[in-house]
């Protein structure tokens, strides 16, 4: 049977799982009353046994006690040495006489259709025998408590399977809200509109860890897609110029038979602007590759002073075409959790900053070292960076008035990446400037 509704579902196999419990414990029930029916007639029998023993030894007529009415409903037999010497009732003793041998005293057996009790008590005074009580048709008494117990069952029972099934039924619309406040939820979810979050449950549970997974599976989309806008955002604007350039030089080529050396200045141009939109696109991949979420998967043991001594050695052609001379100003063995490829990276472009922004003959500094905190430190004696510019040195794309910086080229994009990349490390930057004293850039993991 196949329902659509998980509350139906839920409540079903609930149901049927409850009826079958009942079913089980009324089978119990019953158990337990054939028993208890049983324990109770042989401790009648046995009552009864000594009552006729206590006679016997009172030297009281065994005849007359047989006949007492509190023995009326019981077939009775008085067993000395082996052999029966008096009985009441139609019942063969001898065929239990083999049951003295048995360590038991009590004994159900059945005759016909009939349930009955035999009960032993094995006695030694006034003579070594024993006294046989039987009870027949302990099934009557049996059914007959049972019966009053399954009267009361059949009334309790189906009223107790509505109130569990209607206690079901409350409990399940209670859980289910929160899946329901989940579905409703995703329905209304684009990939324009990724501001829906799913209303907190009140208690600690496993919905409450579901709802919080959903909410975080949203924030991870929502992260993701401002991602993709702000890549297309940042491809659309950067990549504008260098493609206008290229299909202007395309179109003016074209226009008219020219001179092979005015072609080989064309394919020059067109590969510049082609050498200027791979750098872009590298770095806008970098700025977008990793994300809080997937950060910490590629953190790894970094040896930091060894990656900054790598970082340094790539730029001593530049630092000789200048004749800039770097400072290992404070400099120690640090070790960290991190992505070698972000440090690396960041390394890269604050000392790339610091040899381009530098006039000639200059001193750059560096430090490395661990307080407590792990601190990287670069001071340079470059232009510098005016004051007010200072809180937008960091946004994509934004360069201090090329005005002042024609010849040196950039996109804007270096202290992007390294802001991206000690955020993605839980670190602090720091950018400290004057205008033609230098610059000093301070970051704290």
């Amino acid at each position: 049977m196949k329902f659509r509704s998980l509350k139906t579902k839920v409540l079903f196999w609930f149901g049927t799982a409850t009826t079958i419990v009942l079913i089980l414990f009324n089978v119990a029930i019953y158990h337990f009353l054939e028993e208890n029916t049983k324990l109770s007639i042989q401790n009648t029998l046995y009552n009864k046994a000594v009552f006729i023993n206590d006679n016997i030894k009172a030297n009281k007529s065994v005849k007359e006690l047989l006949e007492h009415k509190e023995l009326e409903s019981f077939d009775v037999a008085i067993i000395k040495e082996g052999k029966i010497i008096f009985k009441k009732g139609k019942i063969d003793f001898r065929q239990f006489l083999a049951f003295l041998k048995d360590k038991k005293s009590f004994f159900v057996f059945n005759q016909g259709e009939v349930l009955n009790g035999l009960y032993i008590f094995k006695i030694t005074q006034p003579f070594d025998g024993a006294i046989f009580f039987l009870k027949r048709n302990i099934n009557a008494e049996i059914d007959n408590d049972a019966q009053k117990v399954k009267e009361i069952l059949m009334v309790l029972e189906p009223i107790l399977l509505f109130m569990l099934i209607f206690m079901a039924s409350k409990l399940i619309d209670k859980i289910l809200k929160s899946i329901k406040n989940i579905t409703q939820t995703a329905n209304k979810i684009y990939v324009t509109d990724l501001a829906q979050e799913i209303p907190q449950p009140k208690y600690d549970d496993e919905i409450k860890d579901l709802v919080d997974s959903f909410n975080e599976m949203i924030k991870r989309l929502k992260s993701g897609v401002d991602v993709l806008e702000q890549f297309n955002s940042d491809v659309s604007h950067e990549l504008k110029t260098p493609l206008t350039v290229i299909k202007g030089e395309i179109e003016i080529t074209l226009n008219k038979l020219r001179e092979p050396e005015y072609y080989q200045k064309s394919l020059q141009t067109i590969g510049n602007e082609a050498n200027q939109i791979q750098v872009i696109v590298d770095n806008l991949l970098m700025l977008t590759k990793y994300t809080k979420v997937n950060i910490e998967q590629t953190f790894k043991s970094c040896s930091l002073d060894s990656l900054l001594l790598e970082t340094i050695n790539k730029y001593n052609n530049q630092l000789k075409d200048k004749n800039i001379k770097l400072h290992l100003k404070k400099f120690e063995s640090v070790v960290m959790d991190a992505n070698p490829l972000l440090i690396a990276t960041i390394f890269s472009n604050l000392i790339d900053n610091a040899i381009k922004y530098s006039p000639n003959d200059k001193n750059i500094f560096i430090s490395l070292y661990e307080k407590k905190q792990i601190y990287f430190i670069i001071e340079d004696e470059g232009i510098g960076i005016p004051k007010e510019q200072l809180s937008q040195v960091l946004n994509r794309f934004y360069r201090v008035e090329e005005s002042r910086n024609k010849r040196i080229k950039g996109f804007g994009l270096g202290l992007s990446i390294v802001k991206n990349g000690v955020e993605l490390h839980n670190a602090n930057i720091n950018i400290d400037s004057k205008e033609n004293e230098g610059t000093k850039v301070e970051i704290i993991f």
